[in-house]
């Protein structure tokens, strides 16, 4: 391993320090103190001489090995941040361009007893720029990130993680780097390159089987046999194979059908079942040389990506049937979330995506304008059950075509594939995020008679490249050519539709922050939403720790500076002022405080509007459309402190969104809205079997801890994997019929309840806007602090009815059971699951409470 410190130095040699590898060179300057944390108020704009400036990564090395004994010797970079040159022992072995790609490099006949290697980067920044300008045919677009984002132009050109030059989220970060594994291998007669396994179902058989493949770099000159043994001891099946591989890149696939009389644990999704895996012993003994003993976890799963015709309805459905059963997609869209990665750990990855499981997701989006994720991640969504819908790294933009650019493009696509394809998790790949959408809604104004040349364009490198490559190399999972898209019916029309937003037709995106959120009129009932979100603002203990004093308002200029969407901050105070008062306080601070507090509650409130719409509309068909079988809010993470889409704050900590999907997305959930002055309510269900529940409806009103009206509904039959009516009065009838209400002085809550405990989370319908809601007064909210094996309790009171009550510890790293929530009894206790150590005292100490009419 070449892991470790080098030497690191910038074009002119003024600045020379230690530098991790796997790392970058922002964060080698950070730890060295020669730069301020970078995520640090301006800093992103005070640093961008680094990311234009060349470094160079360096150091000598002993080789641990007799050179005379080994037939090949190679240098492997398992990842390149981003254009380099590459030298050992002054030696020039090859360039890198393709930050996806696994570069390995030939050094049999250069290495010595010590070594010296270089790694000399361009700046990616600089590089984009030339490799625009070299394209003189005709321009790809867009040239430039929008001035409110704050970036660097043409990343298209570049095969580098995109929204490292800026995205409307995050900050312009180019970064270069060895931001992966490097290493020396050194070997005889055949080394084992890619190792992967797929898991497919034979229906005529009744029979699982396993399709193994391995990859070797045979040295060889002659082909070299030899017996390959599969063990899985679990299901009592071991299978030997007599292979030959042939010289160069020699592949062998073998079939291994699961012993009959075993039977096999699936594969499930989150919420349907275990994630049962089974341990795999693969041993290759070869005539020539060593055997290799490779060890791994076979799963078992199978996916289709179901399109046919609906009754009743034109177009076509578009839903995941994972091991036969149709699944309703619960989750949210995955960003980087670093702009460094050498800084996500194991851990960050673990607390995020467990924290996704927690809120009863069931499936992320890793989107295009990110990385591949590490391998870890893959492994942890294998552990979790969480289903990941695999894009390409090709984001919001048009993208050349050239020769070299599609050679490095085919390399990193079959490399990405090999590495990746084994994991049960991926249950899609997708070939870009919205490019089909810019080319047919001309988001980059392009005359109508150029228009021919991009649509060649853009059909050569998802299709006959991208496409190509993933159906050759793994045939167990689909591949939509993008994001959002109409499916087959994109296909039909040359993969190019004139309305890829076609609510009858796969997928869609939809942002609306001008209409009111609460009206789930103005979402369109499709098939699938992938995409769709609105903003808020992270918490202050996370702002804090980047900003300073004069920074904490709405409308310094860090507030505006750290809003990357173009008047973002104003659409927030609109959409609050549609339901909310805003805030008036006269101390900055405190107002500063109010406005983050009802940013999060208005994002919460509007994606559980939007998250129910879509999960009530799984069952049905209104005016041919319907149907909807996945929600995928936009985003689930942030990349750095700042206002977002993402319901988890950079470094984990929850923002109230995250609290409301852990309800919206329960396997259990009533749902209501009001149509035409009817009140409806559904019974939403993930579970796998029918139940005959209790439906419970309570009035309160706002001046009263006590019921006005309580109405029970017994029998109430709750359809497996179905959304159905449950419930159904016109708001004057219950209104009539809870005497004391008016629309402006109650509120209803309601739940469903079961034998065995089975019990759904208690939801709201608002029947105002909490504006004008009567009768609602400032409660003293009290809370005391107990500890519980590891576990903390937070046992609260209230002299009055809270709405969006919030429990906020700061920076003390954990979760609470609950938050959020409308407070509509004396009691409630609420549980702190710690991240790190923590104390009683410190919990009190650090505790704010706060609800709705805490805002002033």
């Amino acid at each position: 391993s070449l892991r470790g410190s080098w030497r690191l130095g910038n074009g002119n040699g003024s600045v020379v320090l230690r530098g991790e590898v796997p790392g970058c060179v922002h964060t080698a300057l950070h730890r060295r103190g020669l730069i301020q944390d970078p995520y640090y108020r301006f800093n992103d704009v005070m640093y961008r001489w680094i990311s234009l400036d060349n470094w160079t990564y360096s150091r000598t090395f002993k080789t641990p090995f007799d050179v005379r004994k080994w037939q090949k010797v190679n240098l492997v970079f398992e990842g390149v941040d981003t254009v380099a040159q590459i030298l050992i022992n002054n030696i020039t072995l090859g360039r890198t361009d393709n930050m996806f790609n696994r570069y390995s490099f030939d050094i049999t006949s250069v290495i010595k007893e010590v070594n010296f290697v270089e790694v000399r980067f361009l700046s990616a920044v600089s590089y984009a720029a030339e490799q625009s300008r070299c394209h003189k045919a005709y321009s790809i677009p867009p040239a430039c990130p929008p001035p409110v984002q704050k970036g660097e132009c043409h990343a298209n050109f570049i095969r580098k993680e995109q929204c490292s030059f800026s995205w409307d989220w995050g900050p312009s970060f180019p970064t270069q780097g060895i931001w992966k594994d490097v290493r020396i291998e050194a070997y005889n007669h055949y080394h084992l390159t890619y190792f992967s396994l797929t898991s497919f179902f034979v229906k005529s058989a009744q029979q699982w089987s396993l399709e193994i493949e391995s990859i070797f770099d045979v040295v060889s000159s002659k082909p070299i046999a030899g017996l390959v043994t599969v063990n899985i001891p679990k299901l009592q099946t071991q299978q030997t194979f007599s292979v030959k591989l042939q010289p160069g890149e020699g592949s062998i696939v073998l079939l291994v059908n699961i012993n009959k009389s075993s039977t096999v644990e699936a594969w499930w999704p989150n919420g349907h079942g275990r994630q049962t895996g089974y341990n795999m012993t693969t041993t290759f003994i070869m005539e020539a040389g060593y055997q290799i003993e490779k060890f791994s976890k076979a799963y078992f799963r199978t996916v289709e990506l179901v399109q046919e015709p609906i009754p009743g309805s034109p177009g076509l459905s578009f839903y995941f049937r994972i091991n036969g059963r149709p699944i309703f997609i619960k989750g949210s869209n995955w960003i980087p979330a670093d702009s460094f990665q050498d800084r996500v750990t194991y851990d960050t990855l673990c607390l995020l995506l467990k924290s996704a499981a927690d809120a009863n997701m069931n499936a992320l989006r890793v989107w295009g304008g990110g990385v591949y994720e590490q391998d870890e991640f893959y492994d942890i969504c294998d552990e979790l059950g969480i289903m990941i819908w695999q894009d390409f790294m090709f984001a919001c933009a048009l993208y050349p075509t050239d020769q070299n650019y599609l050679e490095s493009v085919r390399a990193e696509v079959s490399h990405q594939v090999r590495r990746l394809k084994s994991h049960p998790s991926i249950i899609l790949w997708s070939g870009n995020n919205e490019n089909e959408a810019a080319i047919a809604n001309n988001w980059f104004s392009i005359p109508y008679a150029d228009r021919e040349v991009y649509m060649k364009d853009y059909v050569m490198l998802y299709v006959k490249n991208i496409q190509e490559i993933v159906l050759t190399e793994d045939k167990s999972r689909p591949f939509i050519a993008s994001s959002p898209t109409n499916g087959l019916e994109s296909v039909k029309e040359g993969w190019l539709s004139q309305n890829p937003y076609d609510t009858h037709y796969g997928d869609t995106h939809f942002y609306d922050y001008s209409s009111d959120c609460w009206n789930w009129t103005v979402y369109p009932k499709t098939r699938f939403a992938s995409e769709y979100g609105f903003q808020s603002w992270p918490s202050f203990s996370t702002i804090e720790k980047v900003s300073s004093t004069e920074d904490w308002s709405y409308t310094s200029n860090f507030s505006l500076h750290r809003q990357h969407h173009e008047n973002g901050n104003d659409q927030m105070l609109q959409q609050i002022g549609h339901h909310f008062k805003l805030p008036q306080s006269t101390d900055p601070i405190k107002k500063f405080k109010d406005m983050i507090y009802l940013t999060q509650v208005m994002q919460a409130q509007c994606i559980k509007t939007e998250t129910e719409f879509y999960r009530f509309s799984q069952s049905e068909i209104i005016k041919g459309e319907g149907h909807t079988m996945g929600a995928l809010y936009w985003q689930l993470n942030d990349i750095w402190q700042a206002p977002s889409w993402a319901s988890l704050e950079y470094g984990g900590k929850w923002k109230l969104l995250h609290y409301f999907a852990q309800n919206f997305f329960a396997p259990l959930l009533p749902v209501a809205y009001e149509d035409k002055g009817v009140l409806y309510i559904y019974g939403v269900s993930d579970l796998h079997v029918d139940h005959k529940l209790t439906l419970r409806v309570i009035a309160h009103a706002w001046s009263s801890l006590e019921p006005v009206c309580t109405l029970a509904k017994d029998g109430v039959t709750v359809k497996a994997q179905s959304a159905v009516p449950i419930y159904k009065e016109s708001i004057n009838d219950f209104l009539e019929r809870c005497r004391n209400c008016t629309r402006t002085s109650c509120v209803i809550t309601f739940c469903l309840v079961g034998e065995d405990g089975l019990q759904s989370p208690t939801n709201h319908h608002f029947l105002s806007s909490l504006k004008d809601a009567v009768g609602l007064e400032k409660t003293q909210l009290s809370a005391s602090v107990s500890q519980q094996d590891d576990v903390y309790i937070f046992s609260l009171q209230t002299t009055g009815i809270a709405p969006f009550v919030s429990l906020d510890v700061g920076s003390i790293k954990g979760r609470f059971s609950d938050n959020g929530f409308l407070m509509t009894k004396k009691k409630k206790v609420v549980v702190f699951y710690p991240w790190e150590p923590t104390s009683v005292e410190e919990l009190e100490k650090s505790l704010t409470l706060t609800s709705l009419m805490d805002v002033v």
